[in-house]
């Protein structure tokens, strides 16, 4: 072994012994808000209680509404907003392998070339001319060493990358499946109370009609003919607008499942359960709330944005050091022009690069990336908090709309009542029309009241478990078999989308290192 050749294959050795044992910037710590760890209200507690089923997951089933699972399932399969975070699920994938890729040497390249010359040289009578090719071939290899962790942040940062847009995919399909009940219940709200303005106006229709036989015959005065009569077309305008919010509702419901609006014909159980708006007293859990808030796909989604901009810091600060760099290159080369010999080198080495001069520049960018940390940190303490004060408000919600249940319904059954009573002593002449219009008025308002009310109720209960996180499961794959086909079509995705088949399973934070 030469002389010059054991200390380049020492230092070699040395540098590789060297490589990754150092990591700038601060290590990711979880976050964790001390009021969180056994937090939970009055409110939560009254409206929620503990079962193994049905799962949190699939919150929707506590309504035992085949027909809305129905819908969700397909909303799954066929919702665009679904497909776009599970594509970017996979963007946030392939941008991770661009980060794993700083493992291994940068530079790796191939060159050749293949020249012709026509050289003349002018000289009185000897005039030359030389015509020759040239060839060249050459790699060329360089390896900046992870020695300050560069390389190891940008992996670490793009993996919470990576992690995030799962949950961030969670977080649409916890949106989504709220949204969805909402629609759905709102369907049903409109077709109830739809049905209690018929109801109203029939009963109110055939009091216009008796007060016009009576005004003709000249046994009542116009005066309750204008009444009646006025009291009927008022609550014959509302059956359009309840029609309205039937459409609307369809439509709405059509959009989520991935349909153009319109009626769908394929869906005819929709109208079995036609105005039956459920009661559902209770939440069902099977954690405590407090883990279930920082459960919450978008709160874990923040904390990934966290570690990903931690691990940035380190990415930043490691342009404050130099960087080492091995370099090697293999080039060969030969000529057609006579009296030439080919030629092979072979050329390696380390190279060492420091921006001794630009430290206010770099100096900078690191303290920007730390107060773009510190943005995200109060940023997540901040949605913890709301997403407290969403499932308070909702579970408070919930419980006061129960409370109002039974008494709406006791006062619904009064109001039926007293249009009966109205009734009666209006045909026994012991009473005015005005009385049976006054009671006629209030059956209507307290019926309808009870409608809106008990739907209410159905919303907060949809709201506490979207608070909670619920419903961020599928069964579908993060890529639609459309989409994943026409992708493998355009673009060699290797092995990554068959990650996609699988969904993700959501439990947290990537492995601290």
């Amino acid at each position: 072994m030469s002389p010059l050749t054991r200390p380049n294959r020492l230092m070699l050795i040395g540098a590789f012994c060297l490589s990754g044992c150092i990591r700038l910037g601060p290590d990711f710590q979880t976050q964790r808000e001390p009021w969180t760890e056994h937090w939970s209200t009055q409110a939560i507690e009254q409206a929620t209680e503990t079962r193994s089923q049905p799962d949190t997951r699939q919150w929707w089933q506590i309504f035992a509404d085949p027909i809305l699972e129905r819908l969700i399932a397909e909303a799954d399969a066929n919702n665009a907003g679904v497909k776009i975070a599970g594509l970017r699920v996979m963007e946030a994938r392939a941008q991770l392998g661009i980060a794993q890729s700083g493992r291994y040497p940068q530079v790796q390249q191939v060159g050749a070339d293949v020249l012709y010359t026509d050289r003349k040289q002018a000289g009185g009578r000897n005039r030359q001319s030389d015509r020759f090719w040239q060839y060249s071939a050459g790699f060329d290899i360089g390896w900046e060493l992870d020695f300050w962790g560069r390389f190891s942040r940008a992996i670490e940062s793009a993996d919470a990358a990576y992690f995030a847009a799962q949950a961030n995919h969670e977080d649409v399909l916890v949106l989504l499946h709220a949204q969805m009940a909402e629609s759905y219940f709102a369907l049903r709200t409109a077709e109830a109370r739809l049905r209690i303005a018929r109801d109203n106006a029939a009963l109110q229709k055939r009091s216009f009609e008796i007060t016009t036989m009576l005004f003709k015959s000249g046994e009542s005065d116009e005066l309750d003919l204008q009444q009646a009569k006025t009291q009927y077309l008022g609550t014959l305008s509302t059956i359009p607008e309840f029609e309205s919010q039937i459409m609307r509702a369809r439509n709405a419901i059509a959009v989520l499942i991935g349909r153009p609006p319109g009626p769908l014909p394929e869906l005819p159980e929709l109208a079995e359960k036609e105005g039956v708006i459920p009661l559902i007293d209770r939440a069902v859990l099977q954690d405590v709330p407090a883990n279930l808030l920082l459960r919450r796909p978008d709160i874990r989604a923040a904390e990934l944005q966290i570690a990903a901009q931690s691990a940035l810091i380190g990415v930043a600060e490691a342009d404050l050091y130099p960087s080492l760099t091995l370099l090697g290159s293999i080039s060969w080369s030969a000529s057609s022009l006579g009296g030439t010999s080919n030629s092979l080198a072979l050329i390696g080495g380390p190279s060492l690069r420091w921006n001794v001069f630009d430290y206010g520049r770099i100096k900078n960018n690191v303290r920007v990336q730390d107060a773009r940390l510190q943005q995200l940190i109060v940023a997540y303490q901040d949605d913890v908090r709301q997403a407290a004060r969403e499932a308070d408000d909702a579970a408070s919600s919930l419980t006061k709309a129960l409370e109002r249940e039974t008494i709406l319904r006791d006062a619904a059954a009064a109001a039926k009542r007293s249009l009966a009573l109205a009734n009666a002593l209006y045909r026994e002449g012991y009473s005015d029309f005005e009385r049976v219009l006054d009671a006629q008025r209030a059956l209507s308002a307290q019926q309808d009241a009870y409608l809106v009310n008990r739907s209410n109720a159905v919303s907060d209960l949809i709201a506490l478990y979207k608070a909670l996180g619920g419903g961020w499961y599928s069964e579908q794959p993060l890529v639609d078999p459309v989409s994943r086909q026409q992708m493998q079509q355009r673009t060699d995705w290797g092995a990554l989308l068959d990650e996609s088949s699988r969904s993700p399973a959501g439990n947290g934070l990537p492995a601290q290192r």
